[in-house]
């Protein structure tokens, strides 16, 4: 498997505080990767060291097979859109977007071409005011098309977007989704916006990585030996939790009407077993039982330990 972005050791400490604690990552080529964590967590610290913006305390990063190392003047294999980008707000987008073709050392007819695809890429090419004159999701769109203004491998996001209305949020997830061929890794706390568009999710905890893999194994990983029952009355569904034994727990849910459950051993075939056991020691009648698949917020609760 090729890796896009690979660090060993990644390590930020501060006088008085451990901000990123020995991180070891080997992310996929062509996954979009959402980065999760609370406020503080790491996150922006991380993906700070890993495009060069801060220097790391100890450890190694590499992207798409280059070592990167701090302070040296290379061609960097990515793009960067931080959590608040800046612009000089007397351009247009376009002029905006040639200079970042020209710090990039694009021939000037490629460079023309790229920015005007861009323009219609993030649905800004019938734009004509001036940057400052820009709406907030606007300038995240603008800035989303600069990170990606010399086709980059690799594209780091920081929160893209928590500060944009449901409309903002949505255009930019839109644009994200329209990505091909590239590895898209971006840090956010909105957890529905990551379920619908990654594959593959990083969650770190107090500077630790606490899971990395792809949804689909984490969602598998943690769905082991749970199952969702409901049925037709309240009162069965009380009277179903009160006798539940050693072999499973049953967690209230929004609905009433159902319950939670977990297997001790994380076997279903067992679970269900004593299930159907207590369900005709106590005559009660279910509508529904079946395995359960975890939300990511699900998940996320989990392995954090809230």
């Amino acid at each position: 498997m090729k890796y896009a972005v690979k660090t060993q050791g990644l390590t930020k400490r501060y006088k008085t505080a451990l901000a990123v604690d020995d991180v070891n990552l080997a992310i996929p080529e062509g996954v979009c990767c959402g980065f999760l964590g609370k406020n503080g967590a790491g996150k922006t610290t991380t993906l700070k060291m890993l495009v060069g913006l801060k220097r790391p305390t100890n450890g190694s990063i590499s992207i798409m097979g280059q070592e990167q190392s701090f302070g040296t003047q290379v061609q960097m294999p990515f793009g960067y859109l931080p959590d608040v980008p800046s612009f000089y707000g007397y351009m247009t987008g376009a002029e905006f977007l040639d200079l970042c073709g020209k710090l990039c050392h694009m021939p000037t007819p490629q460079r023309k071409a790229r920015v005007k695809e861009l323009l219609k890429q993030v649905g800004l090419d019938r734009t004509r005011t001036r940057i400052n004159g820009y709406s907030r999701g606007m300038k995240q769109r603008l800035g989303i098309a600069q990170a990606m203004i010399n086709s980059p491998p690799v594209i780091f996001m920081d929160e893209p977007v928590s500060a944009l209305d449901p409309i903002g949020r949505r255009d930019v997830v839109d644009i994200i989704q329209s990505f091909k061929n590239t590895t898209v890794i971006f840090s956010t706390h909105i957890l529905a916006d990551v379920e619908n568009l990654c594959d593959y999710i990083l969650i770190i905890e107090k500077g630790k990585i606490l899971a990395h893999d792809y949804m689909a194994n984490l969602k598998e990983r943690h769905s082991q030996g749970s199952a969702k029952i409901r049925f037709y009355t309240p009162q069965d569904a009380a009277t179903f939790k009160s006798h539940t034994a050693q072999h499973f727990t049953a967690d209230n849910q929004a609905n009433p009407l159902e319950l939670l459950l977990h297997s001790t051993s994380g076997n279903m075939q067992e679970l269900s077993h004593h299930v159907t056991a207590l369900l005709q020691t106590h005559s009660l009648a279910m509508e529904y039982f079946g395995a359960h698949t975890p939300h990511l917020e699900d998940i996320f609760y989990e392995v954090i330990g809230k």
